[in-house]
């Protein structure tokens, strides 16, 4: 996959991904990322690439042209653009599933109070990791790139990896312990230590389920668990 980016600070994207598991998609190849900064098709001596908004207010904003140009440098047939914004889809396992069949994404990234609303209709698909206020759209991009890449096929090296973890189906993942079996008076589940790989399954489904249930109720896989809870209370 082909990732390119339209910022400001490509430090602040390019620095966290070269670590880890994103860090070897790229040194392998499954990962190509690039970065195109606006300030490059600016024309005065100071590479402006904000001005105050109309109407007044606090803060500055990115200007359209300079973003424009560098989307229009980078964007080629098949190409899918990606505005990151408070307003857009909200992003989740399902939408980290979607991208990761394209082919070649590019994330523009606001910063400062964001960027000139005409800038819109050349994205996609707008975007948001969440509500609430970040620097820019970089440490959004990060989180982005970083849930996709993961579900590129090879990325990780156990083909099911992504099969059963948390999101997946709706559901949080049931909790995992590792050894001692008995650390500081707590033991591990007795069922995970049984070898029964059946009883295991059966035991990790039920656990996803009550854990959905109490903490995260608004997740689709919560849904049934709820109905059968009000039910068995008739």
């Amino acid at each position: 996959m082909r990732v390119d980016a339209v910022t400001l600070f490509p430090g602040m994207i390019d620095t966290p991904l070269s670590e880890s598991i994103v860090g070897r998609a790229r040194a392998e190849g499954y990962l190509e990322l690039g970065f195109v900064n606006p300030r490059d098709f600016t024309e005065d001596r100071h590479r402006t690439v904000d001005d105050k908004p109309y109407g007044g207010g606090t803060g500055m904003l990115m200007m359209a042209e300079p973003v424009y140009r560098a989307v229009k440098k980078v964007r080629k047939k098949g190409s899918f653009v990606i505005l990151l914004t408070p307003k857009g889809r909200k992003f989740d396992q399902a939408a980290a599933l979607e991208l990761a069949k394209k082919k070649h994404l590019i994330f523009i990234c606001g910063h400062y109070e964001g960027i000139d609303e005409r800038i819109v209709p050349l994205a996609d698909m707008e975007l948001s990791i969440g509500d609430y206020v970040l620097t820019g759209g970089e440490p959004a991009a990060v989180a982005v790139i970083d849930a996709v890449t993961r579900l590129i096929p090879g990325v990780l090296k156990k083909s099911d990896a992504t099969v059963n973890e948390t999101f997946t189906g709706g559901l949080l993942e049931a909790p995992h312990y590792t050894r001692p079996a008995v650390w500081r008076g707590k033991k591990v589940p007795e069922a995970l230590l049984s070898g029964n790989h059946k009883l295991i399954a059966e035991w990790r489904a039920s656990m996803a389920a009550k854990l959905t249930g109490a903490a995260r109720p608004d997740l689709s896989g919560a849904r049934p668990v709820k109905k059968a809870a009000r039910k068995a209370a008739k």
